[in-house]
């Protein structure tokens, strides 16, 4: 599928916004009053010499990186048509409470190629046949030969793609634009110029647009500057880490040492969610027991909020059906928040999306800064911490197998029907449904919608591959399915029930329909 084609590949798009995220680190970690003016100086060193590398010019490489740096930074994009120096608003960044402006997912207009969107075209591997039979097959003639080849006057073209099967070189192919082909819901449109444009009214922040443009002009907003102004501050932040975690920063930085490592970076711990995800299963276990089927015909997870609120937005009258759990992130965050008053919670995780979720209302009192696992290897470099020179301390904090699985596709599912098995064997097999990427997941809730999936529990995953796909992983998804297998192989305990926090699962629940309403 389109949307895992680049994942895990190095490229050029990778490496600069590696860097973007590195130096806007060392700002933070350096910050000093009046010091935000060497924002103007980083793309020089981002973007060295005379010669462009990447693009036609040196000039634009440079302003796509000015505006990548904003977007770290949490900044708006500066009106193109307006002069305004790149470090425009950035004295807000300062403040470790700011939150990004919306919109999170942004489009560089300059940096994007206009990509042909759904357009048939002859590539160079036309022979010139004298069968021709895509001009026989073409409804509305829109095929002619010139100079032994043939030509698509795309005018008249349908786009029926009638051409593309019969040709025996297979010399005709569809042109797709990436982002919008990736996006499930088709929130991606085309501007005057031809450039791509988001409906953000439509927009899910899950990410994978961003993923997929191959001229890296899409990108999220992060709070890098902020969680390390905080980290800087009298106040301790908590890191609290996805379990996708595992085999993200090489392999040299083992689960044994993840929690050095993060105090390296001057977090006063790293919990790992996995603890929130054994209570999520725990609550959605038996939620599925009471309302599944005496009050509801089926029940869907929520840990991803690109999936649950596309489920929510477009079919409402099923909203209902989308399990009220609390996700683990917002679990792990009211669990060290009540166990150290007074601290602030970063989650670290793979996801876009975890960064729309925390910016709600009911949930910033539990997480006050998301980062994906891509910023914060930024934060590593900006660092210089050398993960093979750390000692060991020990493994994380007793997270059962189940909630270490939440990261790959099916594991949360499994994990809940593992729940129900062990602590309700009378109840019998619980029948289950995954879907991964939100086109197959709005499949699967029209199927649902038809009574195809009563008595069901499904679940539902933005990213192709679950979470260890999500567009702030770094490594490729078979490397990273093995490091979660091996993670959980480790584990203290097997199942959720099993947990040592499950007591504390009802002072957590607080508040809960408050926490879902918006």
């Amino acid at each position: 599928m389109a949307a895992q084609s680049m994942r895990g590949i190095m490229t050029p798009v990778n490496d600069i916004r590696k860097k973007v995220y590195a130096e806007v680190a060392k700002l933070s970690y350096n910050y000093e009053e009046g010091s935000l003016s060497e924002m103007e100086q980083i793309p020089y060193r981002i973007i060295p010499g005379e010669v462009s590398k990447y693009r036609d010019s040196v000039f634009l490489e440079r302003a796509i990186v000015k505006e990548r740096m904003r977007l770290a930074m949490g900044l708006p994009l500066r009106d193109t048509s307006e002069h305004a120096p790149v470090s425009t608003g950035a004295d807000e960044c300062v403040k470790p409470e700011k939150y990004y402006q919306p919109p999170l997912i942004n489009i560089i207009k300059f940096a994007c190629n206009a990509c042909p969107d759904n357009e048939v075209q002859i590539t160079e591997g036309c022979q010139g046949c004298l069968a021709h039979p895509c001009q026989e097959v073409c409804p509305r003639k829109a095929i002619s030969f010139k100079h032994g080849r043939s030509k698509i006057d795309q005018s008249r073209c349908i786009k029926c793609g009638k051409c593309i099967n019969v040709c025996p070189y297979e010399a005709i192919i569809r042109l797709k634009r990436p982002c919008a082909e990736a996006c499930g819901m088709k929130a991606i449109s085309s501007d005057e110029l031809g450039r791509a444009e988001i409906n953000q009214d439509n927009c899910v922040s899950c990410g994978q647009c961003m993923a997929n443009c191959p001229f890296g002009a899409i990108s999220d907003k992060a709070q890098i500057f902020q969680t390390i102004q905080a980290i800087r501050s009298d106040v301790p932040v908590y890191a609290a880490v996805a379990p996708a975690v595992a085999g993200q920063f090489g392999d040299k930085l083992t689960p044994e040492k993840i929690r050095v490592a993060f105090k390296e970076l001057g977090f006063e711990d790293a919990i790992e969610v996995a603890i929130g995800a054994d209570l999520c299963t725990i609550e959605e276990g038996e939620m599925f027991l009471k309302e599944v089927p005496s009050e509801l015909p089926f029940m869907a997870t929520s840990c991803c909020p690109a999936w649950s609120a596309m489920a929510k937005r477009v079919f409402p009258d099923e909203a209902k059906c989308i399990s009220m759990a609390l996700t683990p992130m917002v679990l792990t965050g009211r669990l060290i928040k009540k166990r150290h008053p007074g601290c602030k919670v970063a989650f670290i995780g793979p996801c876009s999306a975890k960064k729309l979720e925390a910016s709600r209302r009911s949930i910033r009192s539990d997480i006050d800064f998301v980062l994906t696992y891509e910023e914060v290897m930024g934060m590593f470099e900006a660092k210089n911490v050398e993960f093979e020179k750390l000692e060991e301390f020990d493994a994380m904090h007793g997270a059962s197998a189940d909630g270490r699985g939440f990261a790959v596709s099916g594991g949360v599912a499994q994990a809940v029907a593992n729940y129900i098995k062990e602590n309700h064997p009378e109840v019998g097999e619980i029948p289950m449904h995954v879907a991964e990427n939100l086109e197959e997941c709005r499949k699967m809730m029209m199927l649902a919608k038809r009574g195809q999936y009563d008595g069901y529990l499904l679940e539902g995953m933005a990213c192709p591959g679950g979470c260890i796909a999500g567009v702030g992983t770094v490594q490729p998804l078979a490397k990273s399915v093995a490091a979660v297998n091996l993670h959980k192989k480790v584990s203290t305990n097997q199942h959720s029930h099993q947990s040592d926090y499950q007591d504390e699962l009802k002072e957590l629940e607080e508040d809960l329909f408050d926490s879902h309403k918006n």
